[in-house]
């Protein structure tokens, strides 16, 4: 089967969507607007955002953090990278994906671009999301080993979500996943140093998409087969890759209501374990804590001694000391006023990988822990899936606070004014986010 054209065929003539899918886009937008916002303030999305500047002068799209306006591809570079350097964007666990950075990106610079409807934005993230969950469920979990699917995976999510808002059909949609699969990439070997390759590769995600989607606009083809074919995506990316996922329900089950909302700074892989840890959590600090975890997360979260923020948020250890020393894992907890405390508690933590937890990813991210204090009471709790998970949702009321704590309270009514009011909006160039308006974070 060429899963490839199944796919843009079926996103090119997907006719009204589900209510379901449309809120859900509305709930990860503003989630979006709140994480862009905030990360643009940070040196790695201000150097990709000077970088994009350079690119040429352009009024086409907003660039947060900046009051100058850019071109659509630079606007989604940039964009791209600041929503997912703060690791508060929001994530798809059965691909290990984190589709919004990009694919909002890429989707909110061609909308304004091309002066389209609120309502047509909605339409396209709930179509680039469907793309790359699928794809990502299809290479997953093999991929994860080398390759960081926010890169690779969301490069096929935002090209289609830049064609939707051209208006693309079958054969437009096949050529622009063509060239956006061969542009995807994104290694993890920066974790091991704490680069800040991460959000780039969020950004690189949303320029190659767009730039894909560009490209097919104007009859530039790619690979009909880049999916399935002998070099193709899966092959090359995966080592147990099951094209069956791109297609099962195609049309008639809608992924983007699957995808969490992260309620802690730091890797998706801890949080199961931030969570029940803080539902353990008492007015001592434990003697002994000990989780089990599964092998796939922790093969990412495994540092025991970071350096610097970007490590500490990639390492189990610290931010469950820091779930247990202060009782939240926000950006504050990586400071350097709270590092040496915060990592004071590190050799009191014991994990471990559990066979029976390793077997139930990605499906679950499953955690046990248990915690001992001095006066010798111990307390146990173990959890499947996160807070912010499809099984464990936030409430719009911590989704609000979520987004206040990120810009302040008068920029999150306005944002959650502009998304409320999106579908009834004719020209999103006329709408969004005046730079004047914007917050640096709050």
């Amino acid at each position: 089967m060429n899963e490839t054209r199944a796919l843009a065929t079926a996103l090119a003539n997907a006719g009204d969507l589900p209510e379901s899918a449309l809120a859900a886009a509305e709930r990860l937008l503003l989630d979006w607007l709140a994480v862009t916002i905030a990360g643009a303030a940070k040196p790695a999305a201000r150097a990709v955002r000077e970088v994009a500047a350079n690119f040429g002068a352009s009024s086409e799209a907003t660039v947060f953090g900046d009051p100058a306006r850019a071109s659509a591809a630079a606007a989604a570079l940039a964009n791209a990278a600041a929503a997912h350097v703060l690791e508060l964007d929001d994530l798809h666990a059965p691909s290990t994906l984190h589709p919004g950075a990009p694919i909002i990106a890429a989707a909110v610079a061609v909308a304004e671009r091309e002066r389209t409807s609120g309502g047509a934005l909605l339409r396209a993230i709930v179509l680039g999301y469907e793309a790359a969950l699928r794809i990502g469920e299809a290479v997953n979990p093999s991929h994860y080993r080398y390759w960081h699917p926010t890169g690779t995976v969301a490069t096929f999510g935002a090209a289609i979500a830049a064609g939707a808002i051209l208006g693309f059909d079958a054969e437009q949609m096949t050529n622009a996943l063509g060239t956006a699969g061969t542009q995807a990439a994104g290694l993890w070997e920066f974790n091991a140093s704490g680069a800040m390759s991460k959000p780039l590769h969020a950004g690189k995600a949303a320029f190659n998409g767009l730039l894909a989607a560009d490209l097919a606009a104007r009859n530039f083809t790619g690979a009909p087969a880049i999916l399935e074919g002998e070099r193709g995506f899966l092959a090359a990316m995966a080592t147990a890759p099951d094209a069956s996922r791109i297609v099962d329900a195609l049309g008639s089950k809608w992924k983007i209501a699957e995808t969490s909302i992260k309620r802690h700074a730091c890797c998706g892989h801890t949080h199961t374990a931030i969570d029940a840890l803080l539902s353990l959590r008492a007015k001592a600090l434990p003697t002994a804590i000990e989780i089990e975890t599964y092998a796939q997360g922790y093969a990412i979260v495994n540092n025991r001694a970071p350096k610097n923020q970007s490590q500490a948020q990639f390492s189990l250890a610290y931010v469950a000391a820091a779930a247990c020393f202060d009782g939240a894992v926000t950006l504050d907890q990586f400071s350097p006023a709270r590092f040496a405390a915060v990592s004071a508690l590190i050799p009191r933590i014991a994990i471990t990988v559990a066979g029976d937890l390793s077997a139930r990813y990605p499906a679950a991210w499953p955690t046990r822990v248990r915690v001992e204090f001095e006066d010798g009471e111990r307390r146990a709790a173990a959890f499947d899936h996160p807070v912010g998970s499809p099984e464990v949702p936030l409430t719009a009321a911590q989704l609000h606070s979520k987004v206040a704590s990120l810009v302040g309270a008068a920029e999150a009514a306005r944002l959650q004014s502009l998304v409320a009011g999106l579908r009834n909006t004719p020209n999103l160039a006329e709408l969004l986010l005046a730079p004047g308006k914007q917050q640096a974070g709050a």
